[in-house]
């Protein structure tokens, strides 16, 4: 879709494979944050951008070579492909995420908030010792995704917040004077079937393990001889650690969209002929290759329901299965995956269901 900023034309879209293409790349809230960035001098201005899903805001900013803290592979990939659509130089852009940010300091910031208020404050928390002392940061929102602890937690890192009157439901908080505080990292320690298991701030489930994966967990039909297995969507690593405990010599890949993830499942796995992937498809993959995949694919993205990413997954994994190797995957019931799977596998079986959770296993043995 076009968008008119500064007498230029831009051409932000989604990823192709998205079937909605009806879709904004952007929202009013984008838009609210670029009004408010017009009424500051960029000159010799260093500005970094935050949770900028398709790159709306990278590529509005790009004369300022701004640095894109991002989260997820998928939003550096769709970023990078609109900077290339709007023929803007990738190489222009730093990109980083919140354990990789440099000491450089800086002037403005961009942020749109995250779904994830425990995301928001490690956002606010990276960024801590990284301000000037005349530094601004501008934060969008949706006024229907608002609540008091937005406010409270941008009171944690500032001393100044202001919150802007409505524009197209958006509103921007507007925060200067940054707070000086003790450094900590922010992981969270989940107890689990007599494991503790520790993830970054911002990684979906915070508070205990997801109830799905532990319905999974509880009835996982491994398969003790398979000798490449994939943990899809892996999360914090709690279904890869299960696979370990009844496979202890298998080659054993996790692959997450999430850096946040990937780095917490770091913390949980430390066996040899264990390999971390940060990726949002199985390209770096070949034809056949895992005896046995087991996944808890997720359905949200922010604030929308959006199934497609998975189905596109679930593509990938027939492509990379052996002949002889399963995919058990658990969903809520009412995703009704078994129509789309259907389309892929010839065998589908239900493992174990309940009023909430289903598992498929997968295959396409003779």
């Amino acid at each position: 879709m076009n968008f008119e900023y500064q007498q230029q034309s831009y051409q932000i879209s989604r990823p192709t494979s998205e079937k909605n293409q009806s879709l904004k790349a952007w929202s009013a809230a984008d838009e609210h944050l670029l009004q408010h960035l017009e009424g500051n001098s960029l000159e010799n201005k260093a500005l970094v951008i935050l949770n900028d899903r398709f790159g709306f805001l990278t590529c509005m900013t790009h004369s300022c070579r701004p640095t894109n803290i991002q989260t997820n592979k998928s939003v550096e990939k769709a970023t990078q492909e609109n900077l290339v659509q709007n023929k803007l130089e990738v190489a222009d852009v730093s990109f980083c995420t919140p354990l990789t940010l440099s000491e450089k300091k800086l002037d403005i910031g961009l942020l749109k908030i995250p779904k994830s208020l425990d995301l928001f404050r490690l956002f606010l928390y990276t960024l801590s010792s990284n301000w000037k002392e005349d530094a601004v940061l501008f934060c969008g929102f949706m006024t229907r995704h608002f609540t008091p602890q937005i406010l409270k937690i941008a009171e944690e890192f500032f001393e100044e917040v202001e919150q802007s009157r409505a524009w197209k439901k958006s509103r921007v908080l507007t925060l200067k004077t940054p707070k000086a505080f003790e450094k900590k990292e922010l992981i969270h320690q989940i107890h689990f079937e007599e494991q503790v298991f520790q993830q970054y701030a911002g990684v979906f489930s915070a508070k205990h393990i997801d109830y799905a994966s532990q319905f999974l967990i509880e009835n996982l039909p491994m398969d003790a001889k398979a000798q490449r297995v994939l943990d899809l969507a892996s999360g914090n690593g709690v279904l890869a650690a299960a696979v370990r405990q009844y496979n202890p010599s298998c080659a054993l890949h996790l692959v997450d969209d999430s850096y946040l993830a990937v780095e917490s499942s770091k913390l949980n796995l430390r066996a040899p002929n264990t390999f971390f992937h940060c990726d949002n498809t199985l390209s770096s993959f070949e034809d056949a290759y895992f005896d046995f995949v087991i996944s808890n694919p997720p359905f949200h993205f922010e604030h929308e329901i959006n199934i497609q990413p998975s189905l596109d997954l679930f593509k990938e994994v027939h492509r990379c299965l052996s002949p002889e190797g399963s995919f058990v995957l658990v969903a809520n019931k009412h995703l009704n995956y078994k129509t789309h799977l259907s389309l892929l596998f010839s065998q589908i079986s239900i493992v174990n269901e309940n009023n909430k959770f289903v598992i498929y296993e997968c295959s396409n043995k003779a």
